[in-house]
């Protein structure tokens, strides 16, 4: 038989091997830093490099000063700076047009359907349709793009140039709005005013310890809105880059019609989130004062109406809604720029410190490249003064001159001139070889050199630099109205909704039956009926007399407690079946409640009677939490079937009894209480075979003869054997 070729392994070669942290550093870590550097964070100029190579692209197509084109057009040109897709930089550049209001600031004249950042479902219309050009601010971004302001460098392909940052004039860093997930860090941009930003800046650099918050009160947002203003907090946003605050919708109440209408929503939230949640509080009857809402949203702007039932006090509503639903929504602030390729999160005063530095340093370049330009044609200018003594000579050079190479060099020997000088004298047409007209050229000579002395001194002052950005930041406060569109409230004056203080309190009945149904009775309701409907086989486990504000906490069979308050639940007879809590409370599929209690200040502590004999015990401060929690796993230990719970102090007694025919009464004062709900117990009735605990319960309901037969002082014990007159009934059977 023929020899069967050997098997080849996978690791055939010892090179092939690569230790996993390797292959990660090697391919996932240059991706994380192009994501970081070349895509999610914005840069000292306030723009992503998406944002920058379209419009810059625009720039380039004449669209600053020109007619609008189609967006289509547009993406196509940007698609060769910008390596994605279509689709990809056609959101890009509907985020920064003047008809989708995403900023205060927009940077594209939109003609066209272009959505509204406060509707989810407002889709903007195809780029084919719409079209667009630059706005006039984006003359503040390209003013200094061709003086060498900025560096430029190659595209991904090396066919064109880009610059790496737009000079812009003012702090857009801080104007415009920006967001952005990068791989293992973010950065969320909260706009503020075109005016105050600059006015700011300006006081900055004259002052470098200027307060902030008197020229920068809050953040502006272009949905508008009112800001809940906090000092403390804006103080420690300003300072540390890092922060919330809390950003409501402004409303009126149309008492003619009865209902309320939302102009103006938070921007971190849509008309359609609102909307929805104000449906699902309707349904699951939270909210009982409203009695429809529509989406009115036209042309005109946005607009939510709340019809009201009657008699609805609309300040104390619309209070209830800022708590419960979008309407007041919260901002987090997350400052996170590049500065020279680096990510930094920086406050208010060092970004401005920051573009201020960036900004001089573009100034500077920008005069230096002036400075050159006017150096070389006053050069150029000398060079012609010297021919005006004796401009029948110069003609005499360049006509007797035989080949065209050598006019440059005649001209050169004749006059002591350098070759840039001859070439432009060369260069000059005929009719203009005349007195008159190179008179006129050298009378620039002075103009010239007042202007190089004027931008030589600007280059050795830094404070003719400084005054040049201040020249700079009042001028595009003179020339863009931008008025606040947010308004600023202060916290103190805001009404805060307290949901006890709404709550209706008044004494209720509560029953639990085995099956999982949840009753809440009047007592008033109670003594009218008090016989129960129940479905066949199921009966009422547990009952309690309390109050409709209690909070109260069900314990399910699948080891979790779900929290909720009596008054989520409605006031019911005797005579339905009530609520069913595995569908109310929203349980797992096959989840039913084996018991509940009423935690008041979580200060007692909870028995959990195992069928292994075991008893635990722990302190009900395991179950407070400071968020709003509805549901919580690990509720006890499933180590072992529960067979009962009490809510029970040291000095009560707990009954058990066995398959063995055997009970047991120990006191709860000797189980240790413990932290942790997981806690197994401790052994209390010892068992042995496969005798289980069949039941448990309080002394007193034990109904047993003599309690102290049965009691003991420490535990673990065997118990006693139950009495005839202790047994369970039994059933006689005919025989």
């Amino acid at each position: 038989m023929p020899k069967k070729p050997e098997q080849k392994t996978y690791r055939e070669h010892p090179s092939s091997d690569q230790r996993i942290t390797d292959t990660l550093r090697e391919n996932y870590m240059p991706y994380a830093m192009s994501v970081i550097v070349s895509r999610a964070i914005p840069e000292l100029d306030g723009f992503k490099p998406s944002h920058r190579k379209l419009l810059f692209t625009m720039y380039k197509k004449g669209l600053l000063n020109g007619n609008r084109t189609k967006s289509a057009n547009i993406v196509g040109e940007t698609m060769k700076l910008n390596p994605h897709g279509d689709q990809a930089i056609y959101e890009t550049m509907v985020r920064l047009t003047r008809g989708n209001e995403s900023l205060l600031t927009p940077f594209v004249d939109s003609k066209g359907n272009f959505g509204k950042v406060y509707s989810r479902d407002m889709a903007y219309a195809a780029a084919r349709y719409t079209e667009a050009k630059l706005d006039g601010i984006c003359t503040e971004l390209f003013r200094d793009i061709d003086c060498n302001a900025v560096d430029f460098i190659d595209n991904y392909d090396g066919t064109m140039q880009e610059p790496t940052l737009l000079p812009t004039t003012f702090p857009n860093i801080l104007v415009s709005a920006n967001t952005g997930i990068a791989v293992g860090m973010a950065s969320n941009f909260c706009g503020f005013n075109l005016h105050e930003t600059c006015r700011t800046a300006i006081e900055c650099i004259k002052n470098p310890e200027h307060d902030l918050l008197s020229t920068l009160p809050a953040p502006d947002f272009s949905t508008g809105g009112e800001i809940v203003f906090d000092e403390d907090e804006m103080r420690r946003i300003y300072a540390s880059g890092r922060g919330s605050f809390k950003v409501r919708a402004k409303w009126q109440y149309i008492k003619k019609e009865n209902i309320i209408e939302v102009t103006e929503i938070p921007y971190t939230t849509t008309i359609e989130a609102i909307i929805d949640k104000l449906a699902d509080l309707i349904k699951t009857g939270k909210i009982r004062e409203i009695s429809d809402v529509r989406d009115e949203t036209d042309l005109s702007g946005l607009k939510i109406a709340i019809d009201l039932k009657r008699g609805v006090d609309p300040d104390k509503l619309m209070t209830k809604l800022m708590k419960m639903t979008p309407l007041m929504d919260s901002f987090a602030c997350n400052f996170n720029v590049l500065i020279g390729g680096m990510p930094k999160v920086l406050g208010v005063r060092e970004l401005l410190e920051e573009w201020t530095s960036w900004r001089t340093e573009s100034i500077r370049r920008r005069v230096a490249y002036d400075l050159k330009k006017k150096q070389e044609k006053l050069h150029l200018l000398q060079g012609l003064s010297k021919i005006l003594l004796d401009i029948d000579r110069a003609i005499a050079i360049i006509r007797e001159t035989e080949e065209d190479a050598e006019v440059v060099p005649n001209l050169m020997i004749g006059f002591g001139i350098d070759e840039a000088q001859a070439d432009f004298i060369a260069d000059i047409r005929l009719r203009h070889i005349n007195k008159e007209y190179i008179l006129k050229r050298l009378q620039e000579t002075s103009e010239l050199e007042a202007e190089i002395k004027r931008l030589q001194d600007i280059l050795g002052s830094a404070a003719k630099i400084r005054a040049i950005i201040i020249k700079e930041l009042e001028a595009v406060i003179k020339k863009y109205p931008a008025p606040r569109r947010s308004e600023i409230v202060h916290a103190h004056e805001v009404e805060t909704y307290d949901e006890n203080e709404h709550i209706e309190d008044y004494p209720v009945l509560v029953f639990l039956t085995r099956e999982g149904y949840f009753k809440k009775i009047t007592p008033q309701s109670f003594r009218m009926g008090s016989e129960h409907k129940l479905k066949e086989g199921d009966e009422v486990v547990w009952q309690l007399e309390t109050t409709n504000k209690t909070e109260i906490i069900f314990l399910t069979d699948k080891q979790q407690a779900y929290k909720a308050r009596l008054h989520d639940f409605d006031d019911c007879k005797a005579s339905v079946l009530g609520d069913f809590l595995p569908q109310k409370l929203g349980m797992d599929e096959g989840e039913t409640p084996v018991f509940a209690f009423l935690p008041d200040d979580y200060k007692g502590t909870l028995v959990v009677v195992f069928e292994n004999g075991k008893a635990a015990r722990f302190s009900l401060e395991s179950f407070e939490t400071k968020q709003n929690r509805r549901r919580l796993t690990g509720a006890y230990s499933d180590k072992a079937r529960a067979v009962a719970f009490f809510l029970a102090g040291d000095e009560e007694e707990i009954t058990l009894f066995s398959s063995a025919n055997r009970a047991l009464t120990f006191s709860v004062g000797a189980l240790d209480v413990k932290a942790t709900r997981s806690t197994q117990g401790v052994q209390a009735m010892v068992l042995r075979g496969k005798h289980t605990i069949t039941r448990a319960c309080r002394m007193e309901d034990a109904g047993l003869v003599d309690n102290g037969r049965y009691r003991c002082r420490t535990i673990p014990s065997i118990g006693a054997i139950l009495r005839d007159e202790d047994l369970p009934e039994t059933q006689l059977t005919l025989s």
